[in-house]
């Protein structure tokens, strides 16, 4: 997890703690902006009193501060996500109806309605989180309106204006994800329009 610190510090986790369990000294907090290439030196206005490392998503959630203004980002593996990323095998996982109005525009904006139709980008894994950081990218920018970008086999990435709204936002998003498996399963469509499927 991730989040800004009053628009110009980033306050990030560390890898591989137990979110649950974090305290204020396990906290990395970063200048803002600031690039982050593999190939530079990050700097830090503080780092843990322990010996962390920091968490290897800090390139991915920068990605929702530039491209998407968002205040915090959280990254999860839920079984949720994952089953999703293998039944919904092309690049793009869809459902309408539902409780998609739990759903902001863009994770920041308007909810969406009863009657809309939620897309969220899935991009392929790599061996190394941080080398997902331009497909992430590309993700978002292709899906303006996407909340999240789901990473095949691996899980979510999820944003919002703060992290009340991000943590939010992952709970709609996971719901979803769950009851889209189940109706897949169960054969029944998942947006309006389409036919059942019969066994």
């Amino acid at each position: 997890m991730s989040a800004q610190n009053q628009g110009d510090a980033l306050i990030t986790s560390s890898d591989p703690l137990h979110k649950e369990r974090i305290q204020p000294t396990h906290i990395f907090v970063l200048p803002y902006p600031q690039s982050l290439t593999p190939d530079n030196d990050r700097r830090f206005l503080r780092r843990p009193t322990a010996t962390l490392k920091e968490s290897a998503c800090t390139p991915l959630f920068w990605n929702a501060f530039d491209l998407r203004s968002a205040g915090s980002c959280i990254h999860t593996h839920s079984q949720n996500a994952v089953l999703a990323t293998l039944l919904w095998t092309g690049p793009v996982f869809k459902i309408s109806h539902q409780m998609i109005k739990g759903v902001r525009i863009g994770g920041t904006g308007q909810a969406l309605s009863y009657l809309d139709t939620l897309e969220v980008p899935i991009i392929e894994n790599t061996p190394n989180e941080e080398d997902l950081k331009d497909s992430m990218a590309e993700a978002m920018i292709k899906y303006p309106a996407a909340a999240g970008v789901l990473v095949r086999c691996h899980g979510v990435y999820v944003w919002g204006n703060d992290w009340e709204k991000a943590k939010t936002q992952t709970e709609c998003l996971d719901y979803l994800f769950e009851i889209a498996v189940k109706m897949k399963l169960a054969g029944l469509p998942v947006l309006q329009g389409e036919n059942a499927v019969t066994a």
